[in-house]
């Protein structure tokens, strides 16, 4: 049974009683009959609770507590802050207003408690990033916390793209993402969007995202939360990555180049796996010597292709009579390209 529903059936009662009574009061004030009033002023009460009532308790609740959900821990933390150190300063300076002549006695406190509290929850909220960071140095210099602990405590927002590439789960358990990987409700939304589309390709795609997040939540070593938080204002999953990392001011983990640029603009930090991948790729120098296998022709005219362990992909130079084999080559020349990088080569025995 909803909750809606037992608040309208208590809502309903409550009103009926209360117009009972008023209905036996009017028809005290009056010569006619008692009971038909009783009656028709119960029936428009009991009518009346059941349609407001929920207006007046539980969806003003419901839209108070989407709101909150969608505040950061740390706005969240720094509000009620405010909102405590304001009442006390109110309690403080409440007694000396009180001693005010009448009306000013009686109205001045209130509108200072009320003036306070706003003024206390706007300031710690716009300086949340200071107050949290000498919160932190005051810790740290009381021996209550080191780098460690302030690692694991660090939030990372995972974008779908990341997940559905899978090197992810890879990457987190060396322990190079310290901290805890956070997965918004709309993000897991969009993937199984994905993952029950209709074109097979994307279908799949879709299922080996679920796959890997199943894999990251197994994997005890690794920090992994699901939260129902979400960013009001737009539709776009991209979009609400962006407003909800400048929120909490938290980097977002994702290969999505168009993402990965429209974030650096807006000041949002960002964590490229496929940045990641090139930077820690083996560095070859011209005249160095690879062995590889040629898998097929290249573009131009007497080209082989191969391609190293790390996926680097390697011209060989009149390399397309040995498609198949493994041949002994001389870097010539490194090329560092939007897509990754390529190295160009030739045959020692040339």
């Amino acid at each position: 049974m909803r909750i809606e529903f037992i608040f309208r059936i208590i809502g309903m009662l409550v009103m009926g009683i209360g117009g009972g009574w008023f209905g036996a009061y009017f028809s005290s004030l009056s010569n006619e009959p008692p009971l038909a009033q009783v009656v028709a002023f119960a029936m428009v009460g009991s009518l009346a609770g059941l349609i407001l009532t929920p207006y007046l308790t539980t969806r003003p609740m419901r839209a108070i507590r989407q709101n909150l959900t969608q505040v950061s821990a740390k706005t969240l933390f720094a509000g009620t802050l405010g909102l405590v150190i304001s009442l006390v300063v109110s309690a403080l300076l409440a007694f000396p207003l009180s001693l005010l002549p009448e009306p000013f006695g009686q109205v001045l406190p209130v509108l200072l408690a009320l003036a306070m509290c706003y003024l206390g929850i706007s300031i710690f909220v716009s300086r949340q990033g200071d107050i949290l960071q000498m919160w932190s140095n005051f810790s740290q210099r009381g021996g209550e916390s080191d780098s460690p602990a302030d690692d694991r405590q660090r939030v990372i927002l995972m974008d779908t793209s990341v997940i559905i590439d899978g090197r992810v789960a890879d990457i987190a358990r060396t322990g190079f993402l310290p901290g805890e990987l956070l997965i918004p409700r709309f993000v897991l939304n969009e993937l199984q969007y994905i993952a029950d589309s209709g074109d097979n390709l994307r279908r799949q795609r879709g299922r080996r995202g679920l796959e890997v997040l199943t894999q990251l939540q197994k994997d005890n070593s690794i920090s992994v939360r699901i939260s129902d938080i979400d960013v009001e204002g737009t539709n776009a999953v991209d979009d609400k990555l962006i407003i909800l990392a400048r929120q909490m001011r938290a980097p977002v983990l994702t290969n999505d180049y168009n993402l990965n640029r429209v974030a650096e603009i807006q000041g949002v930090m960002i964590l490229n796996i496929n940045e990641l991948a090139n930077a820690v790729k083996a560095v070859y120098l011209p005249g160095e010597s690879l062995t590889l296998r040629v898998i097929q022709e290249g573009r131009e005219h007497g080209q082989g292709i191969g391609y190293l362990d790390d996926g680097t992909m390697v011209v060989v130079q009149d390399g397309n009579r040995f498609i198949g084999d493994e041949v002994s080559t001389m870097v010539t020349k490194v090329l560092q390209t939007a897509a990754g990088r390529m190295i160009f080569a030739k045959l020692e025995d040339d």
